[in-house]
């Protein structure tokens, strides 16, 4: 054995590697864990107690010889001293790198959050595969409610009853959680990704992102729904903005209501985006219904609350002057890159 190990040994002093793939072949080789050095190891142990005595220190030395030469080469390639390239300049400034920036839908979404933050509001998350309960009964859908339809909804267990499980169609479940394990006052708003089965074109997409919002106390009324929907419009468009209210009809708010915009875009004169009209619709809202509520273990007669939802898509095309929504999911960096207001 100490013959083996001299011979190793002089192979280690004389070995020089000329770039780092050759130097992981002496690393593996002497001192992987199938190397030499644990092979060395392995038979030590079978040798008799007299000859450990001796072969115990030259193993050693034989380790630590090892190790230091595999060290040495190492910071010698990483120095550049054994560099076969002279004509090298290391002095020369690195490749430079694109910096990225983030989605559209990422900055109006914070944008929003910022805004009702400020009045308030808190951030509420839930699941985005929900049960009936969350997504429909809860909610005051009745059972023949068209929402309901398989051409509505992605279902991903479909039994026409209270087990039915589907890709959430909107953040209102997250309402629906909140009031059942909580108690009133609430008031909160819940970003996220929605799923609807509907055909894919520049004003509708299978997926998008919702902000809703709830406020749930003694005393609110539909005036303090409208005053905080203007004062958003008014941070997020700037002062200006036309605001206005249209009766509309939801399972779970009563009375309900649609909120347009004056266009952004045309400013009111008229184009496909406002369908020429001048006013585009950003949002539903109304006062939350009693039977909602009541859902939630919630006293209706003591409590009321407002609820709204809008499409965070929506409100970018408005914003960035977008004309198609697909964009916003095809990953052309060519689109991207024009949103440089916030690097990350």
């Amino acid at each position: 054995m100490q013959d083996i190990i001299n011979q190793y040994t002089a192979e280690i002093n004389a070995a020089n590697p000329a770039n780092a793939d050759e130097l992981e072949v002496f690393r593996i080789k002497y001192l992987g864990t199938k190397g030499i050095l644990k092979d060395l190891f392995e038979q030590f142990k079978s040798v008799g107690s007299e000859e450990k005595r001796v072969l115990g220190k030259v193993l050693n030395e034989f380790k630590q010889n090892a190790e230091a030469k595999f060290n040495h080469l190492k910071e010698t390639l990483d120095s550049g001293l054994n560099t076969q390239d002279s004509d090298t300049d290391l002095t020369l400034p690195g490749d430079g790198f694109a910096l990225g920036s983030r989605h559209p839908l990422s900055l109006t979404r914070i944008e929003i959050v910022d805004i009702f933050k400020r009045l308030g509001f808190v951030v509420a998350e839930g699941p985005e595969i929900e049960d009936d309960w969350h997504n429909f009964s809860a909610l005051n859908f009745p059972e023949e409610h068209p929402a309901r339809d398989m051409q509505d909804t992605f279902f991903i267990k479909k039994n026409s009853g209270q087990d039915d499980i589907a890709l959430r169609t909107h953040t209102s479940s997250v309402q629906v959680r909140m009031m059942e394990n909580g108690q009133p006052p609430f008031r909160a708003i819940m970003p996220g990704r929605v799923y609807r089965n509907e055909a894919i074109s520049a004003r509708a997409h299978c997926f998008f992102h919702q902000v809703e919002g709830l406020y749930v106390d003694e005393n609110v009324s539909f005036a303090d729904l409208k005053q905080t929907l203007y004062h958003f419009v008014q941070e997020l468009y700037g002062e200006g903005t036309k605001v206005r209210f249209r009766p509309s009809y939801f399972p779970f708010t009563e009375p309900s209501a649609e909120m347009d915009v004056s266009c952004t875009i045309c400013g009111g004169s008229g184009c496909n985006m406002c369908k020429y009209s001048g006013w585009v619709e950003i949002l539903g809202c109304g006062m939350v219904d009693p039977n909602v509520l009541e859902n939630c273990g919630i006293d209706s007669k003591k409590y009321t609350g407002f609820a709204f939802g809008m499409g965070i898509e929506r409100i970018t095309n408005l914003k960035y002057v977008i004309r198609d929504l697909r964009l916003f999911s095809e990953n052309d960096v060519r689109f991207l890159k024009q949103f440089k207001t916030e690097i990350i």
